[in-house]
């Protein structure tokens, strides 16, 4: 046992690990863009009493983030694949940082939607500049694995926007919450600077690191304009996941503090445990569900199988947050609002790998900005109907039916359109 170990030990030296660093960046990236995305929602009830909007008015501010989401998405992805990694990130969370810090100027429902608008703008480069890196940095058989730890960023997020935002709050104010974690994406930028460089150019990989990385046969030579994706079954595939399954996880982000304040009473003074429970075990769902398809790739299964198996258990454990709004307590809830996003966040985490699957690098900033829209849009929809349904029926009822029912359909309907996932041949 001890030889074995050695061997792995000696293998993995040999490889070398600085993609693991690069793996880590865009995880604190996601984390910060999730926090500046967060705290609109954990102060909503506070906010609903001290500026005076109706659940309608809040709805429109929330579809005001995710309508420039939507536009924003397909436009940053194609800037990324254009001028490349290294910058577009950093354009991105520059533009978001000063949208997040300009919440703090707001004094009206308007004034909250024009800084969301600016935010989903600039924060929609996050996803496509991400899964680009992850497909740069990793060969296939690794990547479901690094997108699930990155993307357990948004849940980190979703974490350290509870701890955080209620005390500044309380302590000096709703405004310096918005300054005060909007200015933190700054110094992220000196480390990604200082880093990140493509594999070919960076300095601090290793030969066999770099010759690992490239495992995967090269891409073609090619430009591929958005009308050419839209040809293929795969850039819709994405683009339906996208857009059935987003919505829920919007929902989550922008309603469960105003769900648990209306159903259980839960303040600003108490939000943080829940929130953090429920986001730590989204956190578990988003690297187990990377690393479940990347296990059953280890054990002979291919690819099609090994994604699509985890896909569906993740679809089918969601299914029971439908009940949550009936729930007898708040723990109960909680319990069912944890398994939920965490298996969102595995279903995620396989839906993005899904792209590098099958696109080569230059198509995949640009379909994860397409798929990413169609995702924004559901959310547009589910922020708008929201509002309405809470406004006239006062009940979360019908919004976790919603929530616990399109995954599956989902999934039926990326098998019909991708019967086998498998590289596409661009011509």
């Amino acid at each position: 046992m001890n030889n074995l170990n050695n061997s792995i030990k000696s293998e993995t030296d040999k490889i070398g690990y600085f993609r693991w660093v690069i793996c880590a960046l865009i995880f604190l990236a996601t984390t910060i863009n999730y926090v500046d995305r967060q705290v609109i929602g954990i102060l909503a009830p506070t906010l609903r009493k001290e500026i005076g909007w109706s659940e309608i008015e809040y709805g429109y501010i929330v579809t005001a983030f995710t309508a420039a989401y939507a536009v924003g998405l397909p436009l940053m992805g194609k800037l990324i694949d254009a001028i490349g990694t290294r910058l577009g990130y950093a354009f991105a969370l520059i533009g978001w940082s000063l949208a997040a810090m300009g919440h703090a100027l707001a004094r009206s429902a308007s004034g909250f939607g024009f800084a969301r608008f600016a935010l989903g703008v600039f924060e929609a480069g996050n996803f496509p500049a991400a899964i680009k890196t992850v497909a740069e940095w990793f060969p296939k058989k690794e990547r479901a694995l690094a997108t699930g730890i990155f993307n357990a960023g948004s849940n980190v997020g979703a974490v350290v926007a509870p701890l955080v935002v209620p005390w500044i709050t309380l302590t000096w104010g709703w405004q310096e919450a918005f300054i005060f974690t909007g200015s933190v994406g700054f110094l992220w930028l000196i480390f990604w600077f200082w880093l990140y460089e493509k594999p070919e150019k960076n300095k601090r990989l290793t030969a066999g690191e770099l010759e690992y990385i490239h495992t995967d046969p090269p891409d073609p030579p090619v430009k591929i304009p958005w009308r050419q994706l839209l040809r293929y079954k795969g850039t819709w595939a994405f683009a339906v996941g996208k857009l059935l399954t987003d919505p829920a996880w919007w929902f989550y982000l922008y309603w469960i503090p105003s769900f648990l304040y209306s159903n259980y009473g839960i303040t600003l003074h108490e939000i943080g445990i829940p929130l953090i429970i429920i986001y730590v075990m989204a956190d578990v769902g988003s690297v187990g569900g990377g690393w479940l398809s990347s296990f059953f790739i280890k054990r002979g299964w291919n690819l099609n199988k090994a994604r699509k198996v985890a896909m569906l258990i993740c679809a089918i454990c969601v299914t029971p947050i439908m009940f949550a709004s009936q729930a007898a307590n708040v723990w109960i809830a909680v319990a069912l609002l944890s398994l939920a996003t965490a298996s969102h966040q595995g279903w995620s985490a396989n839906l993005f790998t899904t792209v590098s699957d099958m696109f080569p690098r230059k198509a995949i900033g640009s379909v994860v900005g397409l798929g990413g829209m169609a995702g924004a849009i559901g959310g547009m929809l589910i922020a708008t109907a929201a509002g309405f349904i809470l406004e006239f029926t006062g009940s979360y009822l019908i919004l976790f039916i919603i929530a616990g029912s399109l995954y599956l359909l989902a999934l039926f309907i990326i098998n019909l359109l991708i019967p086998e996932i498998k590289e596409i041949d661009i011509m």
